[in-house]
């Protein structure tokens, strides 16, 4: 078991994310502590625990061993999203509770895979979306909720990076088997799903236009996309 009243974790993946993201995160909290590191990289596992642990350190190859872990209650999983399935299904049949980054999966069939392995061994699968737990978004939804707004019409959302190989994005981002798409399941996700949890409402009608301005760059995933969510009583994204 893990520390008592701490849930022990294990960190699947140390990219760019997990290592200036997910693993600063768990030296401030006092729910979670960090067990075990897993990475493809066993050099840089081991300098990260060394600066982040103390805790243990396996490599891909060796993540059914973390899994049998005794203090391992849980992992959360910062990999690239291609392989966000394959190391959620191994936790749930390990009996190990599961905590994804975004996106969930690269299709839904996968997603349904994660979510019925989980609730066949009995442990709980939560994706990483950080709008449900933000001070603002929280504020954002009070309001909304309040009626103070009146009956909203128009929802307005944008959100860019600057995604490029050659300023240090790992290289998957730009592959469609690895990352599952470009600009949507990577920001697009945040603008809708933030307008249907505020709104408690799902779109009736979608229509989206994707475009790109560097196809040497962006050859198999999309660089822009606009899209139009309709609602129902009329609101319109």
């Amino acid at each position: 078991m893990g520390t008592p009243g701490r849930v022990g974790y294990a960190v699947v993946g140390l990219g760019h994310f997990g290592e200036h993201v997910v693993l600063p995160g768990f030296s401030k909290s006092r729910k979670a502590k960090l067990v075990a590191l897993v990475s493809g990289d066993e050099r840089k596992a081991r300098r990260l625990a060394k600066k982040f642990g103390p805790c243990d350190v396996y490599h891909y190859g060796t993540y059914a061993q973390c899994l049998n872990h005794p203090q391992v209650e849980a992992v959360y999983i910062a990999t690239n999203n291609g392989t966000h399935a394959e190391f959620a299904l191994q936790a749930a049949a390990a009996r190990k509770h599961v905590l994804c980054e975004k996106p969930m999966a690269t299709s839904v069939a996968e997603c349904q895979q994660m979510i019925d392995a989980c609730c066949a061994n009995h442990v709980r699968l939560m994706i990483a979306y950080r709008k449900y737990f933000e001070p603002s978004a929280l504020d954002l939804k009070m309001l909304v909720e309040s009626g103070k707004l009146g009956r909203l019409k128009i929802i307005h959302s944008n959100f860019s990076i600057y995604m490029r190989p050659d300023i240090g994005r790992p290289t998957w981002h730009f592959d469609k088997g690895m990352s599952g798409g470009g600009a949507l399941p990577d920001v697009g996700v945040y603008c809708v799903n933030t307008a249907c949890w505020v709104t408690g409402k799902k779109p009736v009608e979608a229509e989206a236009y994707q475009w790109t301005v560097d196809p040497q760059v962006f050859k198999e995933v999309d660089e822009n996309i606009a899209f139009r969510l309709n609602f129902p009583d009329g609101l319109v994204m």
